[in-house]
């Protein structure tokens, strides 16, 4: 894995590519950063994708920060668009409520339905290969289908 600005990983896309960026919002910091190190370490040698964890409430607490979130879409805006997903109900509803305000993130931010854990995992590695953002979208999604046993 590479260095990155913030300590986020996965955050600078190498040579300015145009690359679609990951926003994984936890209530967790911890939560949000371990899934971003896992994608971006699993995504092997394709392109760096921006990927940045968005997780806590801010002050260090169980929550989620909509200021968290907005700081993260823009930090891995690229110009392809940003993939958010979500662990659980409230981080939704906070990233429903910024896209519902329409100026506090990037254009072309969509909140993903997917599982968090393997869609990211699944956002991050086909983001990697160049993919527009309703093919990374897929992929996430596509993970819901993805049978342990």
């Amino acid at each position: 894995m590479s260095d990155v600005a913030e300590g986020v990983p996965g955050a600078g896309a190498e040579d300015g590519a145009k690359l679609v960026g990951i926003v994984l919002v936890s209530h967790s910091a911890a939560v949000a950063a371990s899934v971003a190190e896992l994608a971006t370490g699993l995504a092997g040698g394709g392109a760096t994708v921006p990927v940045a964890p968005a997780g806590g409430d801010g002050d260090g607490g169980l929550g989620t920060s909509s200021e968290l979130v907005s700081a993260a879409a823009a930090a891995v805006d690229r110009g392809a668009g940003v993939a958010v997903l979500t662990d659980l109900g409230s981080a939704v509803l906070t990233v429903k409520a910024l896209l519902a305000e329409g100026d506090e993130l990037p254009p072309d931010t969509r909140l993903v339905d997917a599982p968090f854990v393997e869609g990211a995992v699944a956002a991050v590695v086909t983001a990697s290969a160049g993919a527009d953002l309703a093919a990374v979208e897929a992929a996430a999604a596509d993970a819901y289908t993805y049978r342990k046993v």
